[in-house]
């Protein structure tokens, strides 16, 4: 069985902000991730080299708060964070505050396969991508019209309309490949105007991204101090592994209860070692999309 599934954030435009063009704008940046992923699976690639296509388009498709497009800090900058996670040895890597790495998935996994490191922040994150073979880019390429227009309306006081993607988006992936193995790989810009190096769940393994053959692999998207409290990806695998629930009743039970009872807001994609692919969220939407050799493939925003 060769599945995969991508999410590009919780929390949507409501329904009555979301024109036709702009939704058929954001179906085609999920198709084509999607897409990329599964091509990876279906001509024998690892999982690993699935979540990290699928992400790196969306880190590069300026509709998405990741990479290019990514919300701006109060002071105007970009500042990325990013995490990969292998499901067969559990291995990981993650980034966080980035400037100037185009695709910071390539540099998490560049941190879990070439450096004895999980985490790694800042400039020496990036002195490492430089040693590591990285062209740096200026922070002026991440930045759109539509991101500066947001944080103006932030920090001038109105929010603008609920859930404007301002807080809850990320992207990320999860998938299985034909040789049994999970990966499970997220990426995001964070919240529009946070401030003093505030990083998110998305770069915290167990948080944001895990992946463990033996259970599930999953990434979130949300309020990540939440996710980060909670942990919980961790907490969804970790109830298939030791209650022996099925990967939709842990999710539902962190997502849907846990999450909620706490006051926080997203959801997760996420995938068990049979393909069976989740996808839980208690927002008003989450973008995201789902592909397996069963024939199954399906792209979303709503609730229905």
């Amino acid at each position: 069985m060769l599945s995969i599934a991508i999410h590009g954030g919780a929390g949507t435009l409501p329904r009555a902000e979301m024109t036709p063009d702009r939704e058929a704008a954001y179906r085609a940046g999920l198709a084509a991730a999607l897409d990329a992923g599964y091509a990876v699976l279906e001509r024998g690639g690892t999982s690993l080299d699935a979540v990290t296509a699928a992400v790196r388009i969306l880190e590069d498709d300026p509709l998405f708060n990741a990479g290019r497009g990514a919300v701006l800090t109060y002071d105007g900058h970009v500042e990325l964070d990013a995490s990969i996670m292998d499901g067969e040895y559990q291995r990981a890597g993650a980034v966080a505050s980035l400037q100037h790495i185009r695709n910071p998935i390539d540099l998490a996994r560049a941190v879990m396969e070439k450096s004895s490191h999980v985490m790694l922040v800042g400039e020496g994150a990036e002195d490492f991508a430089l040693k590591q073979g990285f062209t740096l880019v200026p922070n002026d390429y991440f930045k759109t019209e539509a991101r500066e227009a947001q944080l103006r309306r932030v920090l001038s006081g109105d929010r603008g309309p609920a859930n404007e993607l301002s807080a809850l988006g990320t992207v990320g992936a999860v998938a299985l490949d034909s040789h049994g193995n999970l990966a499970a790989a997220t990426s995001t810009g964070g919240m529009t105007a946070k401030r003093y190096g505030r990083v998110g769940d998305s770069p915290i393994i167990g948080a944001g991204t895990y992946a463990d053959n033996r259970s599930c692999a999953v990434s979130a998207t949300g309020h990540g101090e939440y996710f980060i409290r909670a942990v919980v990806a961790h907490d969804i695998c970790a109830r298939v592994a030791y209650r022996n629930l099925t990967l939709a009743q842990a999710a539902d039970e962190v997502v849907m209860q846990r999450l909620v009872a706490m006051g926080g807001e997203g959801g997760i994609i996420s995938i068990d070692p049979r393909g069976t692919v989740v996808m839980v969220f208690n927002s008003e939407g989450m973008f995201r999309g789902q592909r397996t050799s069963a024939g199954v493939r399906e792209i979303a925003i709503y609730k229905d």
